[in-house]
């Protein structure tokens, strides 16, 4: 059953748990938080969705398959790790380097932190994986005792004979 109240909170409240978890991913690169304190806080937004409403709408919000953030997400990690080995450095090898920005300033940019980035897909794909699976099954669950229901009542005569 769908709260009305609830999706309304839910869907006030998503853009700003995205934008915190956000804010604990790039944070967590220099203090406490991080990749997956940021990615839990992702798929807590998701999955306030799946239970104000269902699965297939938390799917449709999300817009990406959850396993195609897990292998986006270990991709990223494995290259920012393979990036130390290419420059004759060691594996998961910090690099750091400057990107110029358009107002004359610059961004400072690491490996660590494409780590992180891909700690933080991987997190958010593994855990909506696990929630969509598990609402799909007690929806699916739902269904059918409301088919064997409906087909002993069928048995019975029905509510009018």
């Amino acid at each position: 059953m769908v709260s009305l109240i609830l999706a309304t909170a839910t869907r006030l409240v998503l853009p700003i748990l995205l934008l915190f978890s956000v804010f604990v991913l790039v944070r967590g690169h220099n203090a406490p938080g991080g990749g997956f304190a940021g990615g839990l806080v992702a798929a807590i937004a998701f999955t306030l969705i799946v239970i104000a409403e269902d699965a297939e709408s938390a799917r449709r919000t999300l817009r990406v398959s959850p396993r195609s953030l897990i292998g986006i997400g270990l991709l990223l990690a494995a290259i920012s790790g393979i990036t130390g080995l290419v420059l004759d450095g060691a594996f998961l090898e910090a690099i750091y380097f400057d990107l110029p920005v358009l107002a004359g300033g610059r961004v400072e940019l690491s490996t660590p932190f494409f780590f992180d980035v891909g700690v933080y897909l991987t997190v958010i794909g593994v855990t909506l994986t696990i929630i969509f699976t598990l609402a799909e099954a007690v929806t699916e669950e739902r269904h059918a005792d409301a088919r064997a229901a409906n087909i002993a009542e069928s048995k019975e005569g029905g509510a009018w004979s």
